[in-house]
């Protein structure tokens, strides 16, 4: 099916591209922030067998994960809030304009630690003159396959110079999403600057602003301008696993 968009332009619904990750019932899944691998178990009890290759009538699993450590999740303010805030709550927008950009981080050495740091930096940001967007997503170079089953506690990943945010409010991004497990530093000492930043918290909430972390954006996915579909999971929770899908706007 083909959708006209306002602008003139239309989407083809037959070719969606996805760029979340599967979560995956065995080690290779992708993990952050020190949680154990996702388990799928079928149920047993009373007699119950929850496996048809065990002799059962259905699968009946139980699935055991965290949203933020085992793959695409999208988080709203309640991930810094005292106040317990649900991401369903706040997030109503899921179509939205959106742009892919890819960066290749710089190292640079952190003044608290010592420790050499990579950062995605609100001067390469700025050099890519991106347009005004809803949503924007950051592909960080070089960009492996291996991002969807690395394990990346107690690594340092790469994270965002808290800075890009007031560009990012310039350009009236809602919605960003990005390839890494955190946009801030594993080790910051609980600060979340950029989180923090994001949200405006707690001055002035953003509760209608999202970000979504892990996600991989294919090298088939060139850079440019899309239409996301930013579908996340009915959970009560200040995170739920989200399937963020791109659609090309072709003109029409």
């Amino acid at each position: 099916m083909k959708l006209t968009l306002e602008n003139g332009h239309f989407i083809d619904t037959e070719k969606p591209l996805d760029i979340s990750m599967t979560l995956q019932n065995n080690a290779k899944n992708v993990r952050a922030w020190y949680v154990d691998s996702p388990r799928f178990e079928p149920v047993m009890e009373n007699g119950f067998v929850g496996s048809i290759a065990e002799g059962g009538a259905v699968n009946f699993r139980n699935v055991f994960f965290n949203p933020h450590g085992h793959g695409t999740h999208t988080e709203c303010l309640g991930h810094i809030s005292k106040e317990w805030v649900n991401v369903n709550d706040c997030i109503k927008n899921y179509w939205n304009t959106c742009q892919l950009i890819s960066v290749e981080p710089k190292k640079v050495k952190n003044e608290t630690d010592g420790e050499i740091d990579t950062i995605v930096t609100l001067d390469q940001i700025k050099a890519l003159n991106i347009e005004p967007c809803e949503a924007l997503i950051i592909r960080t170079l070089p960009n492996q396959i291996s991002k969807t089953n690395t394990h990346y506690s107690g690594t340092n990943p790469t994270y965002l110079d808290k800075n890009i945010v007031s560009y990012l409010n310039e350009l009236g991004v809602i919605h960003l999403l990005v390839d890494l497990p955190s946009v801030d530093r594993e080790l910051d000492g609980g600060k979340l600057a950029f989180h923090h930043a994001f949200w405006n918290y707690p001055n002035k909430p953003q509760f209608h602003k999202s970000i979504t972390e892990l996600v991989f954006v294919s090298d088939s996915i060139s850079d440019g301008k899309y239409l996301l579909d930013l579908q996340f999971a009915a959970f009560n929770n200040d995170a739920a696993p989200s399937r963020p899908v791109l659609y090309a706007m072709n003109k029409a």
